[in-house]
């Protein structure tokens, strides 16, 4: 019974008791979650415009920010390295549809999943010969990036608010809702739409599939530069980034694979409750709790709800 209490109770009574750290807790729940659901985002952009899950959505991540700070490290001024590291998100776009996808039109999906696994592992051990295995500092100052801490007095304590912490919730709110009005509003939004429906019926319509997969690839590699940058100034660029990137497949599965809100939602859910349990059930565990609960919370929406929270429940006929 009292270790019943212990797990059940004794939590909320911590949270009830000081209001302040639970401020401060959510709040950095809040930060990761909006990290997640971005890169969660990118899974999400490509799946929608070729029903392929991008296995190296990850590594792209780190690849972006890696680019960055190599380019910078060679003297290249920090504006000019981001507009260099767009272009070279631009050309792994274009090199992905010639090489990969191209020639794999119209072969089962597991076909293509197995190619984007093939694409990971080259863009892991072409990111480690050029850029080396050392973890890098993120060029947060030279980008224009606020570094400070406000402290905020409230609940009866002093809660701090991260200045990068900030900066990353506004810009990843603000692209998040450039990419719903670009696929729900624009002429290209509806065709990547129907380019991952039916590839047959989208070209019989004069839908381009390679322009098509360019467009999404090329929008799913900005979106991974932009969160290497804020996750890269929130911690260091490295590989292990990654590892960091695999907490989008809890969010997709929360989510659902096709909903740009869900990824949202999905990545707020998870980002909060891993925080939680973080600091008010990991030291019953000895800690180090954060790794895996976002897949125990997905594995209870799958047995629920398994096509997410915003996905669309495909009944086949036999």
């Amino acid at each position: 019974m009292e270790l019943l209490h212990q797990i059940f109770i004794g939590p909320f009574i911590e949270m009830a008791g000081a209001p302040d750290l639970l401020v401060q807790v959510v709040w950095e729940g809040f930060v990761s979650g909006i990290l997640y659901a971005l890169i969660a985002l990118g899974f999400v952009l490509i799946f929608k415009a070729s029903g392929i899950f991008n296995f190296a959505q990850g590594i792209m991540v780190v690849f972006g920010a890696l680019s960055l700070v190599g380019l910078h490290e060679l003297g290249v001024p920090a504006w000019l390295a981001v507009i260099l590291c767009i272009g070279i998100m631009f050309v792994l776009a274009v090199t992905v549809e010639r090489v990969v996808l191209r020639p794999l039109v119209n072969q089962p999906e597991i076909i293509l999943f197995m190619a984007t696994i093939g694409l990971n592992t080259f863009l892991i051990g072409f990111g480690e010969t050029v850029f080396g295995g050392e973890p890098k500092t993120m060029i947060t100052a030279e980008l224009g990036l606020p570094t400070g801490v406000t402290d905020v007095q409230m609940l009866g304590g002093m809660v701090s608010f991260q200045h990068i912490d900030i900066a990353a919730a506004v810009i990843a709110a603000l692209m998040v809702a450039t990419l719903a009005i670009f696929f729900n509003k624009s002429k290209i939004g509806r065709a990547l739409r129907a380019v991952a429906d039916d590839h047959q019926a989208a070209m019989s319509v004069g839908i381009t599939l390679q322009q098509i997969w360019v467009i999404v690839w090329f929008a799913a590699g900005i979106v991974a530069l932009v969160t290497g940058i804020m996750w890269g100034a929130r911690s260091d660029v490295s590989f292990a980034l990654e590892i960091v990137a695999l907490k989008a497949l809890p969010v997709l599965i929360l989510g659902g694979f096709t909903s740009i809100p869900g990824a949202i939602i999905g990545g707020l859910i998870i980002g909060i409750s891993e925080k939680l349990a973080e600091f008010y059930w990991g030291p019953m565990v000895g800690g180090s709790i954060e790794s895996w609960v976002p897949f125990f919370v997905a594995l209870i929406f799958l047995w629920f709800r398994p096509q997410g929270l915003f996905g669309e429940k495909i009944i086949e006929r036999i």
